[in-house]
């Protein structure tokens, strides 16, 4: 039989391949690291988490939950390696990142059909092909790509968040707490007044940005905007984002305070935490004089500062069909946040069904269509034409899938009852031939 290749193993590429290699079809996995590496990866790892730690909510009240719990019943190693190296994050997921990575590189490295190559590709290949370079693809592929999809002219920027260890934290100046008591008390908080505040986001909005060819704040995903591109926006801006202290009571006070800047936990040992919601890409003299006026982090220590990176998507709606499959070209599929899909999870059920769907075809079975009633389903046709006017990055959500056919009291509830329905078509979906072990 035939190889499938898969260009890039971040977490896309690692789920598609593992997909191919449990229903015994050769998959040829390349790899660039550890010969070449973008500025924002540091590990030779597989599926390496390059921004925040967190895979977001568990519940099957969020979509991204649904999107998990359906990427679970149908055996992930995304999820099932998440899983194993979970670190506490209340109602979240969040992973031990290092111990993640190594787990899906083990599994993946170890399979007897898999062929690891670590290389740079700098050619589109003959035959099946998934391409899942990523945001950060290589100049060579991305030159390859954009003579292929001469409409994936589009980009837009991702900036990454700082982390500095836990015990450099004035803990005399924070507290342990998850918002509203929900979970378990798993983010450092560190509180500030209105006057440290106040001079905090004046700071930040003067500080020295370090220099990102052809950066515009307007070129930004809302989902990853820096933390002083926010602060531009007005004195308030952080204060109903971020660092909103809303469901955050001080224990040493039973009050609330002004601002609150949230740290969580970004290692399994509870060593290192990342600042929520402090993508940037000030210089990293300016992130530690700024970053330090936060009084409990007036000496910590950043084990990473946060930088910035350039991000490029297709505009899958003209390019991809709903197997994210290249219409010109049906023989190579996309996968991962070049699609347009936006965030960890979404990024790997992409890939999880483009191997699905290239398995299914390649052992002449019929697809095994995920429909709009499923958040895999729903994600795949919104990026392959649901979109109206010029598309953008999409994270998932509820408003995606088929709404319910009757009436159901309750935001919560209502989410509720979409995601029962959607797992129950999934578990109809496992008796199909493409599903079988």
């Amino acid at each position: 039989m035939e190889k499938v290749t898969v260009l890039g193993a971040g977490l896309a590429g690692s789920e598609c391949a593992w997909q191919l290699a449990k229903r015994n079809i050769p998959v040829r996995l390349v790899e660039m690291k550890p010969e070449k590496k973008t500025p924002a990866h540091v590990s030779d790892g597989f599926a390496e988490l390059v921004c925040s730690n967190s895979l977001r909510s568990d519940e099957l009240t969020n979509a991204v939950g649904l999107l998990k719990a359906e990427m679970r019943a149908l055996g992930s190693l995304i999820m099932e390696s998440a899983d194993q190296n979970r670190v506490a994050a209340g109602g979240a997921l969040a992973v031990d990142r290092e111990g993640f990575s190594r787990a899906v590189t083990e599994r993946l490295c170890g399979h007897p059909m898999v062929e690891v190559v670590r290389a740079e590709a700098t050619e589109i290949p003959e035959g099946e092909l998934v391409i899942a370079t990523g945001p950060l693809s290589s100049d060579a592929i991305a030159e390859k790509i954009a003579a292929l999809c001469p409409e994936s002219d589009l980009h837009f920027y991702d900036a990454v968040a700082p982390i500095v260890t836990l015990e450099s934290v004035d803990m005399d100046s924070a507290f342990f707490a998850s918002r509203y008591d929900k979970g378990t008390a798993d983010y450092v908080n560190c509180p500030m007044d209105r006057d440290e505040y106040l001079a905090f986001v004046d700071a930040l909005v003067s500080a020295k940005e370090a220099p990102v060819h052809g950066f515009d704040d307007g070129a930004v995903f809302e989902g990853c905007m820096p933390v002083e591109v926010m602060a531009r926006r007005g004195a308030d801006t952080l204060r109903y984002g971020p660092l909103k202290p809303v469901g955050l009571v001080d224990p040493r006070t039973g009050k609330n305070n002004y601002a609150v800047v949230q740290l969580r936990r970004d290692n399994a040992e509870g060593t290192l935490y990342n600042l929520v919601g402090f993508q940037t890409h000030l210089t990293w003299g300016e992130q530690r004089r700024v970053f330090s006026m936060i009084p409990a982090l007036s000496n910590a220590e950043f084990v990473r500062y946060g930088v910035m990176h350039r991000n490029t998507y297709l505009n899958s709606p003209k390019l991809l069909d709903r197997y994210y499959r290249l219409r010109s070209e049906p023989r190579i599929s996309f996968a991962g946040q070049m699609t347009g899909v936006e965030g960890y999870v979404e990024s790997a059920a992409s890939g999880l069904l483009v191997g699905v769907e290239t398995a299914a075809r390649v052992l002449g079975l019929p697809p095994a269509d995920f429909p709009q009633e499923t958040a895999i389903g729903a994600l795949a046709l919104y990026v392959s034409g649901g979109s109206v006017g010029d598309f953008q990055p999409m994270n998932v959500n509820f408003g995606l899938i088929t709404p319910l056919d009757r009436r159901v009291k309750g935001k919560r509830n209502k989410n509720l009852e979409i995601s029962k329905r959607s797992l129950a078509i999934i578990e109809e979906m496992l008796a199909k031939e493409i599903f079988k072990p």
